[in-house]
């Protein structure tokens, strides 16, 4: 375990960065059983059901042996199907996460902080297949689990992706980290109201860590940082040139943030 990395650090083109913490392998294990113990709840009341069709059928003459054998033959894949399916359907539907990821918050992310695709959550559910052995007890992927700088299994490293956990920050109040009493936006409702719909969550994340992080910067990256968001702003929506001539970049960012932060929630 030496060398291991404790959190993946992400730095997003306009300059800001940030780091998500890193699900370690006793984490990975006890939601491993949470979801083993799902499957296991699923495959006893199936099984109680192809149990029940055999019985009943059993006694038939001539096809009902035949109908038994393709009953236990349909459990048999159904198994199979089960295993393979549930973690990629949960992962896709939930955006990286299974029961026992819920229940541990954590999650299943592109190790360089892109949008989980479905080619990976397919990659490695696939690569699951390598990581049970021996005999499915998950000894492979458990190894280099302990062993990788990123705590992955064979999959993650073939997907590209790792699992995170997920921390629940306590938002400051916008209005301390802006320090402003005035908001020249403000003047104009209906265009900011037009700012809030064109702006998604990550853009308004991204503005709100620029403001936060401002001096953690150098004088030279944050003119850059904040000039980038602001014409990334300024192309979304135009506010009259009455109220933004003279507006520096920065200033520009923190009467974008207070619009989609302070004042959406008024």
């Amino acid at each position: 375990m030496l060398g291991r990395t404790v959190s993946l650090q992400i730095r997003t083109p306009e300059g800001v960065s940030f780091q998500l913490p890193l699900a370690g392998p006793v984490t990975r294990g006890l939601a491993l059983m949470v979801d083993l113990l799902v499957l296991l709840a699923i495959m006893i009341t199936v099984s109680i059901i192809f149990t029940i069709f055999n019985a009943f059928f059993a006694g038939l003459p001539y096809i009902g042996p035949y109908l038994t054998d393709l009953g236990t033959g349909a459990f048999i894949l159904f198994t199979f199907v089960l295993f393979m399916l549930y973690g990629a359907i949960l992962e896709w539907l939930w955006k990286g996460q299974t029961v026992g990821k819920r229940v541990l918050h954590l999650r299943v992310m592109d190790e360089r902080g892109l949008s989980l695709t479905l080619g990976q959550i397919v990659i490695r559910n696939l690569f699951r297949l390598v990581d049970i052995m021996p005999s499915a007890f998950y000894l492979i992927g458990g190894i280099f689990c302990t062993l990788t700088k990123r705590c992955q299994r064979i999959g993650d490293i073939a997907a590209g992706t790792v699992v995170v956990r997920e921390v629940t920050v306590n938002v400051p109040e916008i209005g301390e980290i802006l320090d402003q009493i005035d908001n020249s936006f403000a003047s104009h409702p209906h265009l900011e109201a037009r700012l809030r719909q064109n702006s998604g969550p990550e853009e308004a994340r991204i503005a709100l860590d620029a403001v936060l992080r401002r001096n953690e910067l150098g004088e030279r990256e944050r003119l850059m940082v904040f000039g980038e968001i602001a014409d990334h702003f300024r192309e979304l929506t135009e506010f009259p040139e009455d109220i933004t001539l003279g507006l520096s970049d920065e200033q520009y960012v923190r009467n974008v943030v207070d619009t989609l932060y302070r004042r959406a929630v008024a």
